[in-house]
């Protein structure tokens, strides 16, 4: 039987499409935690994580008082310790809105909500979660949308996926695989399996909308 508030982790390496997809649960009218937005409104001017981040790598901070990404990412990239210092700071501070969210979900009477957090697996998220949805796609679309955004190197796609769970290993951990490699119907198609199959109870192995 369906839990009261069953949280549905969604997750993705760089380039999946994982945020498109968020979107059409939001479309069936699920509440949707966009950990990525978390992290923007933490850095945001007067945000809980610009003090602490600009003492651990001054120079961060841009002009309009909020946190640069992109002099963090600069700040980082390729540094492991950096990176394990940048996660000790923002990942409790994210974990604050995530528990933010789930009350008001349950307050307002949610029979599942979507947890939409790009490092699931490698932050151990999927352990607090009831169900998980791996977004995928073939490797060339990954990378061809990745570098149409243009806002970043070669290297630094490189380096990001080298940080991350390989997409392989995600599918295998998987309740459900949802490939956007196939167009926006096809998409949206498991999407709804997805849901129908936690609202009919049959989470736990995710049989009826595995895709591969």
């Amino acid at each position: 039987m369906i839990k009261p508030l069953l949280k549905l982790g969604l997750t993705g390496s760089i380039g999946m499409g994982k945020s498109t997809t968020a979107a059409m649960f939001a479309k069936r009218g699920l509440p949707v935690y966009d950990a990525d937005a978390a992290v923007h409104a933490i850095y945001a001017p007067g945000g809980l994580a610009v003090a602490p981040l600009e003492s651990a790598f001054p120079g961060v901070t841009g002009a309009d008082g909020g946190i640069d990404r992109a002099k963090l990412r600069e700040a980082v990239t390729g540094n492991e310790a950096a990176m394990k210092q940048l996660e000790a700071i923002v990942h409790p501070l994210v974990g604050i809105t995530q528990r933010d969210f789930i009350e008001r979900a349950l307050a307002d009477g949610a029979d599942i909500a979507v947890l939409d957090i790009p490092l699931l697996f490698e932050n151990g998220g999927d352990k607090r979660v009831d169900a998980i949805v791996v977004v995928t796609a073939p490797e060339a679309v990954q990378r061809e949308r990745v570098m149409a955004r243009g806002q970043m190197t070669e290297a630094q796609f490189a380096a990001i996926l080298a940080r991350q769970t390989p997409d392989s290993e995600k599918r295998r951990r998987a309740d459900f695989v949802i490939n956007t490699g196939l167009g926006l119907d096809y998409a949206q198609a498991q999407v709804d399996a997805v849901i129908n199959a936690l609202r009919a109870g049959r989470g736990a192995d995710g049989a009826e909308a595995q895709s591969g």
